[in-house]
C-alpha cells in the first residue's frame, strides 16, 4: 500500500454537520427572537417597533423553508421548529400585543379586560390549532385544497399580519377607535376564526407568472418595497385589506377547480 493510500485510510472522518444544515434553523431561530423582541416593546409601548419585529419574523419565515430546500438541508427536526416558532410568533406573540395594546394606558372594567383576554387567547389557540391541522396532513396523500394550489384557511404569519389592522390604521391616524375593545376584541376573534377555517386561500407559493408581465410585477415589487420604506403603516394596512378581498375571489376560484374536477371524472371533496 503507497503512502498515501494509507494515509487516506487513517485519515479520520469529518464529523458534525456542515453549515448548510444549520442556515435554515438559525434563519428561524432568529425569526422566533424578533417575535419574543416584539412583545418587550410591547410592554414598553413602542407598538411600531413592535409591529416591525413582528413583520420582519414573518419575512424571515417565508425564506427559512426556501433555502433549506435549495441547500437540501431539509429535516424533521427543521420543521418542528418552523411549526414551534411560528405558533409564537404568529399566534401568542400578536396575541399579547394585541391585549396591550387596548388595555394599555386605559381604564377598563374588569368584564372587558377579560373578555379582551378571551379574545387574544382564541387568537392564539387557533393559530396553535392551524399549524397542528397543517402537521397532520403533511404526509396526507390527497390534499384537495393543496393540490390545487390553494391554503386551507389564513396561514399564520398572514393572519398575524392581519390581526394588527388596528395598530396599523392607529398609527396612521392617531385615531383611538382604533384603539377601542369594540373594534379590537371582534376584530381578534374574526381573524382567529379565518385562521382555522376550511375556506381555500390564495398560495403564494402556487402563483405562476406569465412572462409577458414579468417587468410589470417587478416594477410592482419594488415600489412596494419602497412603499414599505416610505410608509410602512399605510402599506402594510392596504396590505391587509387587499388580502382580505383575496379570500372572496378564492372561494371563486376554488369552485371553478371543483367544477373542471368534476367535469373530468376526478375528486372534488373540499377541505
Amino acid at each position: 500500500m503507497s503512502e498515501s493510500a494509507r494515509a487516506q485510510a487513517g485519515a479520520v472522518a469529518p464529523s458534525g454537520l456542515p453549515l448548510r444544515a444549520v442556515l435554515p434553523n438559525a434563519i428561524t431561530a432568529l425569526a422566533l427572537c424578533l417575535g419574543l423582541t416584539a412583545v418587550r416593546f410591547a410592554v414598553a409601548g413602542e407598538w411600531d417597533k413592535a409591529i416591525a419585529m413582528v413583520v420582519t419574523a414573518g419575512v424571515l419565515d417565508g425564506f427559512d423553508g426556501r433555502i433549506a430546500r435549495l441547500l437540501k438541508a431539509q429535516s424533521r427536526f427543521g420543521a418542528e421548529l418552523d411549526s414551534l416558532a411560528d405558533n409564537i410568533s404568529f399566534g401568542t406573540v400578536p396575541a399579547l400585543i394585541l391585549f396591550l395594546f387596548v388595555t394599555g394606558g386605559q381604564s377598563l372594567s374588569k368584564t372587558v379586560t377579560n373578555g379582551l383576554w378571551i379574545a387574544a387567547l382564541a387568537l392564539a389557540i387557533c393559530c396553535a390549532l392551524r399549524l397542528a391541522r397543517f402537521n397532520s396532513r403533511i404526509d396526507a396523500v390527497w390534499q384537495p385544497h393543496k393540490s390545487a394550489g390553494f391554503n386551507t384557511g389564513v396561514p399564520a404569519p398572514a393572519g398575524a399580519g392581519l390581526s394588527f389592522l388596528p395598530i396599523y390604521l392607529w398609527l396612521v391616524t392617531g385615531n383611538d377607535l382604533f384603539r377601542s375593545w369594540q373594534l379590537v376584541m371582534p376584530w381578534t376573534l374574526f381573524v382567529a376564526l379565518l385562521m382555522i377555517s376550511a375556506l381555500p386561500t390564495y398560495s403564494w407559493a402556487s402563483m405562476r407568472i406569465r412572462r409577458s408581465t414579468r417587468l410589470f410585477v417587478l416594477v410592482l415589487v419594488a415600489l412596494l418595497g419602497a412603499s414599505l420604506a416610505i410608509e410602512p403603516w399605510i402599506t402594510l394596512a392596504a396590505i391587509s385589506i387587499i388580502y382580505l378581498a383575496t379570500i372572496p375571489l378564492g372561494l371563486i376560484s376554488y369552485a371553478k377547480v371543483r367544477q373542471r374536477r368534476a367535469a373530468e371524472g376526478g375528486p372534488t371533496t373540499g377541505g
